[in-house]
């Protein structure tokens, strides 16, 4: 059966500005929708009853991506719990094992900025004055392993290259870097998870 449309459902906007930039280098010219939330809790609240109606209409050659940050939770068990609400609404959640679902939850660790250090050179073209190494030092080397807050530790670097003195705005960031991302050379691991279900879409599509 081969897929021809996508919605994705995420908890933030700068989510939703990132994934306009990106998905049409990963999808091509597969359709998508994003559906966006104004943050994980709310998406948390609201997501069974998505699930719920994607169980009464979902047709076979559409699939759904639920993306939500891992912030301080354990991946596992956050992603187990949105499987089983999945389930439990009547959808076949994607597993390790099965590329036979109707739903994939994603989790992004630790959040959408850790996928900017995984991809340092769209940061560097979206701003010039960061330093071109940052990223290889030790505290940043892992981009899903970066201590205390991705988006904090990325304001701290924007920062120190004279950037967003008042604070760091995520969706002009996210404008800004998404533009200059290649999905090929990104080195989260919570990104490539993600760039692999999109791939799959293509190669059933």
């Amino acid at each position: 059966m081969s897929i021809d449309h996508v919605d994705l459902i995420v908890e933030e906007p700068s989510m939703e500005v990132a994934l306009r930039l990106l998905l049409p280098k990963m999808l091509h010219e597969l359709s998508y929708n994003i559906f966006v939330h104004s943050c994980k809790s709310e998406l948390l609240v609201r997501i069974k009853d998505r699930f719920r109606g994607y169980a009464r209409y979902l047709p076979s050659n559409q699939r759904v991506i639920v993306l939500v940050d891992r912030d301080g939770d354990d991946c596992h068990h956050l992603k187990a719990k949105l499987d089983r609400w999945a389930k439990e609404s009547g959808l076949t959640a994607r597993t390790r094992n099965s590329k036979q679902y109707q739903v994939a939850n994603r989790i992004v660790i630790e959040e959408l900025e850790a996928w900017y250090f995984g991809d340092w050179q769209a940061v560097c073209a979206a701003y010039p004055n960061v330093s071109k190494t940052a990223q290889s030092k030790s505290a940043y080397r892992d981009p899903d392993a970066i201590r205390g807050g991705t988006w904090e530790a990325l304001e701290r670097v924007l920062q120190a290259a004279g950037y967003f003195p008042a604070g760091l705005s995520k969706r002009l960031v996210a404008s800004k870097v998404a533009a200059h991302m290649d999905p090929s050379r990104n080195k989260s691991q919570s990104f490539c998870k993600f760039r692999d279900v999109m791939s799959e879409l293509l190669t059933t599509s």
